[in-house]
């Protein structure tokens, strides 16, 4: 079976009528919105979690390497900055393997999500601690203004873990992610003919 368009509508205005056809009642833009609401209801429903247990990890991870001497490669730095801290009293034989328990503390409230409010806490001095390195050894943590070095670069990551843990910080009391998936479909695009079309003779 086939159709025949009237003479009068041009190619053009043809196009233009397709595309003026709202988006949303697409089937395929259809399958995608629902695929899209699909996916956000799942990274709200286990979002934190996943951030919560991907942080334990890594603090544990980390930790456990600073028990053993010349393991992590951040052994050394953390080392000296923290005999500079203290001035000079607390030696890295000392300081490391505190370190490494304050770590693996974290990590474990983290995990087991236990007295998350003085994990936290202790994160959060944590964190405060691993940025002194930029301030004390600016010539081992820059190459020049604003460019870090590879030591430098690990150290300024840190932000990102310091924000998720903020981020859990805001469920201690109960606070949880929520999703308002909205079946409207969120693109509003106009399409216009490229020029009038003509008047029709009568």
């Amino acid at each position: 079976m086939t159709y025949s368009l009237p003479a009068s509508i041009r190619q053009e205005e043809l196009f233009v009528v397709i595309l003026n056809t709202p988006m949303k009642n697409w089937p395929l833009v259809q399958r995608l919105i629902c695929l899209e609401r699909r996916s956000v209801e799942w990274k709200a429903r286990n979002g934190l979690h996943i951030l919560r247990v991907s942080l334990g990890l890594v603090f544990i991870w980390f930790g456990i390497l600073k028990f053993f001497h010349g393991i992590s490669p951040a052994e050394e730095i953390a080392g000296r900055t923290i005999l500079k801290l203290t001035f000079g009293t607390v030696k890295p034989a000392v300081s490391l393997p505190v370190l490494a328990i304050w770590e693996c503390t974290i990590g474990l409230g983290l995990l087991f999500r236990r007295w998350l409010t003085l994990t936290l806490g202790l994160l959060y001095l944590q964190m405060a601690g691993t940025f002194l390195p930029l301030w004390f050894f600016p010539h081992e943590t820059f190459s020049a203004l604003f460019i870090p070095t590879l030591l430098g670069q690990y150290i300024i990551k840190n932000i990102v873990l310091l924000s998720g843990a903020i981020v859990l910080g805001a469920t201690v009391r109960g606070g949880r992610l929520t999703v308002n998936a909205a079946r409207k479909w969120p693109l509003k695009l106009n399409f216009s003919s490229p020029r009038k079309p003509a008047p029709r003779r009568i």
